[in-house]
């Protein structure tokens, strides 16, 4: 169940400065503050569902959501895990499109809705952050390029790897000599970023502990040896 909270004023909040927001005037930020909402949700809950119009933004203070569609045959494939800091939805909202994917919670959150007539006055009045806007929008698309390419060009091993890097930079705790990635994503998840099938994950992350890559414990992951998992997700380096 998604509660409502008292909100959190923009310029006390911990992730304005990981999002497109850092550098908003606070007299800006004070309007958007005055009209936002928070809510809390729970792990499995859904945000907003592919072919709903969006109302507005959704920011990020704490958690992870993962974007995804579903295949035909009831597959997720995972477009982007966000974090503290990110916006949602926003390219739908531009565009004035219904949503293209789903976005549900993979760790509890608490998210900020922007409506959509604030989202677009502060658009409207703040060049500097419209240009932000604009340079987030050409990122997601190099990075939709980029991952088209991998899937093209990449084994799965090598992109499981990859993924596992990436997860690592995002959300790696480091040890003495390991990483941990503090996130716990299901098998299927992973595989729903990958591409591919749940049970070739399952063999391959097992592979890849046997070669004392990563190591195991529960959901989470240990990266063991990044070097070397960075050569295995680049078989060309």
């Amino acid at each position: 169940m998604s509660v409502k909270h008292k909100v959190t004023p923009c310029e006390l909040c911990a992730s304005r400065k990981k999002s497109l927001f850092s550098d908003v005037s606070s007299e800006h930020m004070c309007s958007i503050s005055d009209h936002k909402s928070m809510i809390s949700h729970k792990k499995g809950q859904i945000l907003f569902y592919e072919g709903t119009r969006p109302l507005g933004l959704f920011c990020i203070s704490h958690g992870v959501v993962k974007v995804y569609k579903t295949a035909s045959n009831g597959k997720e494939q995972i477009i982007k895990l966000a974090k503290a800091g990110d916006f949602l939805g926003y390219s739908s909202l531009l565009s004035e499109e219904a949503y293209l994917n789903t976005a549900s919670i993979v760790e509890d959150a608490s998210i900020c809705f922007i409506p959509k007539e604030n989202f677009f006055k502060l658009l409207h009045t703040d060049s500097d952050f419209s240009r932000r806007l604009t340079a987030a929008i050409c990122k997601d698309l190099g990075v939709a390029e980029e991952r088209i390419t991998d899937t093209a060009q990449k084994s799965i091993r090598e992109r499981l790897a990859q993924t596992l890097l990436m997860l690592s930079e995002t959300y790696g705790i480091d040890g003495e000599e390991s990483r941990k990635i503090d996130v716990a994503l299901t098998r299927e998840e992973i595989a729903g970023i990958v591409g591919t099938a749940t049970e070739t994950v399952i063999r391959l992350l097992s592979e890849f502990k046997k070669d004392k890559l990563i190591d195991l414990q529960g959901k989470k992951i240990i990266i063991l040896d990044k070097h070397r998992l960075s050569k295995t997700a680049d078989f060309y380096a």
